[in-house]
């Protein structure tokens, strides 16, 4: 998504920009003013490198609670004239998620503020479904002339409202206002358009349509990749290919493979792929390495990591030893389906990312859940490495669980800061793992079981860690 400047590891910035337990940790016993300047920066300044993956809301609303924090920073940051300027949700959307969790945990000062965002601000659209979600039907409903004055009784801010309640998460507020007679009428009206709009669009489609034949469907998927190359259109026509694709087009659709246009050639590939043509292997490779053609590469790339074949899995063994994109695909199939024989394949892989590619590499991701399912017990120290430095929580978490199958010590050890990781699979990990010797552990256990924000599925493996009586096992 977006590259932020993340502070070492070993600082409480880092570590509270990286989500980790320790983070908290070490916030609740420094300084209350240093421990206030972290977090401010961490929720006004989105530290996550892929914000629709990893998470931080709760872990920042929680540490707000703890450290007892004025919301006077969040509220200049979401009212400052920047925010006329710069409408990106990125900006805005962290802060407005802690405020709503705030509100879910009682604070009345974080539902006013994003009453009043949502009435005045850029990302109200993000506000209203944090409200949505917490806010009275009171309150929802005093929002409606604000929200309902950004669409000027016009054609173009119809069709605005119209798109804004068809785009809406959480749908609340739009049908509270639906039964309002004041504003009834306008937003049935925008409702109704929308469904007009769905039911125009599958009336016209552009895409494939009975009786088009193989060569229709490879130039379909071509139309697009010149003006649009980061158009996917492949992926579709490789689908489409499989309904119209017989035995007497395999020799057009080699060649197509082989050295046609980029798009045809990517949705023949995936084709060939996944019917698991016996030649598909070896355009792959030729495909993947050719540097005149990045698209093709990545579309075959794609293609292999989505082969399950007996023949792919052998000649992944062969490839894994590559110094490029084509190995690090190999050694993630061998991580993902690989026998414990390719234990020292995978290994050797993650290794080589670790130093060439540093502890964010997005081919991590596969090789740490490989190590963990392989039980690779030679790979806890660079598992430890990587759960410490990586930036991304996502990451972290799969560490964490490659961590309980390969380190006899995680659970005396990190599993106990991962009780108050941002990421709630990694805290259930922890929930299942930590030892409870430490009394920290058996407070923060019936701190989570009790707490209603929590994951039903972190509740769930604390419940079955102290039981029906308060005593951890």
């Amino acid at each position: 998504m977006f590259d932020p400047d993340i502070a070492p590891s070993g600082t409480l910035l880092g570590l509270l920009q990286r989500g980790r337990g320790d983070g908290t940790l070490h916030a609740l016993a420094a300084p209350r003013a240093e421990a206030l300047a972290a977090l401010h920066q961490c929720v006004l300044h989105d530290p996550r490198r892929d914000w629709q993956v990893e998470n931080r809301s709760l872990y920042y609303a929680r540490l707000c609670l703890d450290l007892q924090c004025e919301l006077d920073e969040i509220e200049r940051h979401l009212c400052h004239p920047d925010d006329l300027l710069d409408t990106a949700e990125e900006r805005t959307g962290l802060a407005l998620s802690v405020l709503g969790h705030l509100a879910s945990y009682g604070r009345e000062d974080a539902l006013l503020l994003l009453r009043r965002y949502a009435a005045t601000g850029a990302n109200w659209a993000w506000a209203l479904d944090e409200l949505a979600l917490r806010d009275d039907d009171g309150g929802l409903r005093a929002l409606a002339p604000a929200v309902l004055a950004r669409f000027p009784l016009t054609p173009e801010g119809d069709a605005e409202l119209a798109a804004a309640v068809r785009g809406a998460y959480e749908p609340r507020p739009w049908r509270l206002w639906a039964d309002d007679p004041r504003y009834g009428a306008r937003i049935r009206a925008a409702q109704e358009r929308g469904a007009f709009d769905r039911w125009q669009r599958q009336l016209t489609p552009s895409g494939p349509r009975p009786g088009w034949s193989v060569q229709d469907v490879l130039r379909w998927a071509q139309a697009d990749h010149e003006p649009l190359p980061g158009v996917r259109r492949h992926d579709a026509a490789a689908r489409c290919l499989t309904a119209v694709a017989g035995p007497e087009d395999r020799a057009e659709l080699l060649a197509a493979a082989a050295g046609g246009p980029d798009g045809a050639r990517a949705a023949a590939l995936r084709h060939l792929a996944e019917t698991g043509d016996p030649e598909v292997l070896d355009l792959i490779e030729a495909a993947a390495t050719d540097p005149a053609g990045e698209p093709v590469a990545q579309a075959a790339l794609a293609a292999f990591e989505r082969m399950r074949s007996v023949a792919a899995l052998d000649r992944a063994r062969t490839w894994a030893q590559r110094p490029d994109a084509l190995g690090d695909a190999a050694a993630a199939m061998l991580a993902c389906r690989g026998g414990q024989y390719d234990a020292g394949a995978v290994l050797a892989a993650l290794r080589r990312t670790v130093r060439g590619a540093g502890p964010d590499a997005p081919a991590l991701r596969a090789l740490v859940e490989g190590a963990g399912r392989l039980a690779i017990g030679c790979a806890a120290p660079v598992l430890r490495h990587i759960y410490r430095e990586t930036a991304s929580s996502h990451l972290r978490g799969l560490a964490a669980q490659a961590l309980a199958a390969t380190d006899p010590s995680f659970g005396s050890g990190f599993a106990v800061e991962c009780l108050w990781d941002c990421e709630e699979s990694t805290r259930e990990v922890a929930a299942r793992h930590a030892a409870t010797a430490d009394t920290r552990v058996v407070d923060q256990l019936r701190r989570l079981a009790a707490d209603p924000a929590e994951e039903a599925e972190v509740q769930t493996a604390v419940r079955s860690r102290i039981g029906p009586d308060p005593t951890p096992h």
